[in-house]
């Protein structure tokens, strides 16, 4: 159960990523509701990532953070390609998957 909250948790950070871009570039009510969005989603993200390292079965902190802090990051690189059209260069991506393949291995050395 610890690992479905650290995952969701990461994206829910890609949330409140996303959420703070959006409000930069936004004034107003619209801007209001980002803020809103980010708020909702740091406070989630933390709480998960919180729950994911404490108690039974608790994830190691430093992979825990590192998983977490991976797929938030992931998501978030996905998101600016997907919705605001940042680049899909080669050694962007490539490196973006090196991301991901260290977070698998950490995963994999870590103590279960």
């Amino acid at each position: 159960m610890n690992w479905i909250f650290l995952i969701v948790g990461g994206l829910f950070e890609a949330v409140f990523a996303f959420s703070l871009e959006r409000m930069s570039a936004s004034t107003g009510k619209t801007a209001v509701m980002w803020f809103l969005s980010f708020l909702i989603s740091v406070s989630i993200s933390m709480f998960l990532l919180f729950k994911a390292i404490s108690g039974e079965n608790a994830v190691a902190v430093g992979t825990g953070y590192a998983v977490w802090g991976g797929i938030g990051a992931v998501f978030t690189v996905l998101a600016g390609i997907l919705f605001l059209g940042e680049s899909t260069a080669f050694w962007r991506i490539f490196f973006l998957c090196t991301l991901v393949l260290s977070v698998i291995g950490l995963n994999l050395v870590g103590k279960h």
